[in-house]
């Protein structure tokens, strides 16, 4: 039986968290969103806003935004709710001791090989790869292209840039940001944004 889902966000990731939905063969029922309620977005209405959810708690939810923080805060406020995990079906992910928690959504050729772990509220974005053995903790975001080795494990909240590659064997710990294009040769202990080949915090 098809699920219905309802995605809270209407903006550019909202599109994409969309189209994983119809293409999985699942039914999306609209947004909830709080600065564009009342309007249409993709063909789909916008139901309210985010407060509204209790009007459709039949329903599944996913949240399609980019802000952790704002992930985070949203996961805690709705209550008792079922999430939805959106994996696209171009996605390549492992058969063997893989785990993908509620409310991530790994998009369009996406690679998650064996032993991977991956949280809550996750953003696996296109393309990216994550290795074996990998643990990606909660409301962390591995943007378009990212190349995590084996046996890295990122923190919570933690943004890896589009095109970043993470040497295996290699930590980078919570609330972080890992620049666009950047390279991680050794662990980051020290919440902040780092940037380069190697990659260095600069603030």
């Amino acid at each position: 039986m098809d699920r219905e889902v309802v995605i809270i966000g209407a903006g550019g990731h909202a599109k994409v968290v969309a189209d994983i939905i119809l293409k999985s063969g699942d039914k999306l029922i609209g947004f909830l969103d709080d600065r564009a309620c009342g309007s249409d977005f993709c063909g789909f209405p916008v139901m309210g806003k985010v407060e509204a959810y209790t009007d459709f708690r039949d329903k599944m939810f996913v949240i399609a935004i980019g802000s952790a923080q704002v992930r985070e805060k949203i996961a805690e406020e709705l209550k008792a709710v079922h999430w939805y995990t959106a994996i696209h079906p171009s996605a390549v992910i492992s058969e063997l001791d893989v785990t993908i928690d509620e409310g991530t959504v790994i998009m369009a050729s996406a690679v998650v090989n064996p032993g991977a772990r991956i949280g809550r509220h996750c953003i696996i974005n296109t393309g990216a790869i994550i290795e074996h053995d990998n643990q990606i903790r909660d409301y962390a975001h591995i943007s378009v292209g990212a190349k995590l080795a084996g046996t890295v494990i990122i923190g919570s909240h933690t943004w890896i840039g589009a095109g970043a590659a993470v040497n295996n064997n290699i930590s980078v710990c919570s609330n972080c940001i890992i620049g666009t294009g950047s390279v991680v040769i050794r662990n980051i202990e020290e919440e902040g944004t780092y940037a380069g080949v190697p990659a260095r915090r600069i603030k």
